[in-house]
């Protein structure tokens, strides 16, 4: 589903990734661990295509992205890679499901289309009772679970999330870190997951340890 070979990064004097081959499985969550600053979140950054490498390649689902064009690669990152952040970035004016439907509307899908869908991810994740609430009224993990059915809104290939439990408290943490489980049984989602949170290191199907820019 994911491979990446030979990249590298550096940021003027300070390379930050020395040559990154990984290989991802469909339907696998994997967690990619380190000390903060060994790199996680620039390889993150690069197989979401929202930085370039220095050198190498990332394939997603046998597309080389780096050799598409700034136009294709900005249809092929909204139609095939979905994104959950630390924080949300949920837009204040907006309600939940307007918020979700917010990539299907880039992609220019027809209005009912994306309110179909968007519903039933909310519902799919127990939001139903919540979809015309803004975020402001909703709890910081409702919040992110919205962010996470955002990011699965064009049905992606992948989902990319950057310590996504690292603002909730225990238990809003603990039903984020199933909600993963659960989309990969059920939706089949292959999910990429830098995170700080051993629990969620240990629960996922493989863990990817990054040292001073390698992966050991």
């Amino acid at each position: 589903m994911i491979r990446t070979a030979h990249i590298t990064k550096s940021y003027g004097d300070l390379q930050v990734l020395k040559g990154i081959d990984v290989t991802i499985n469909p339907s696998e969550v994997v967690s990619i661990v380190g000390t903060s600053g060994a790199g996680k979140t620039t390889l993150l950054q690069i197989i979401g295509t929202l930085s370039r490498p220095d050198s190498g390649s990332v394939w997603i689902n046998n597309t080389s992205v780096f050799d598409l064009s700034p136009r294709d690669l900005s249809v092929f990152r909204n139609r095939q890679i979905g994104f959950v952040f630390q924080f949300h970035h949920l837009l204040p004016e907006f309600t939940a499901l307007e918020n979700v439907c917010m990539p299907a509307f880039i992609a220019k899908t027809p209005h009912a289309q994306a309110t179909k869908r968007a519903k039933e991810l909310l519902c799919f994740l127990g939001l139903e009772h919540r979809m015309q609430h803004k975020p402001a009224a909703l709890s910081g993990g409702e919040q992110q679970r919205i962010a996470v059915a955002r990011a699965l809104m064009n049905k992606p290939t992948v989902l990319l999330a950057d310590e996504p439990s690292g603002n909730l408290d225990s238990a809003n943490k603990q039903e984020l870190h199933r909600l993963f489980f659960t989309l990969r049984d059920e939706m089949q989602q292959t999910i990429v997951i830098v995170t700080h949170d051993k629990d969620l290191a240990t629960m996922s199907d493989r863990v990817l340890t990054m040292s001073d820019g390698t992966i050991r």
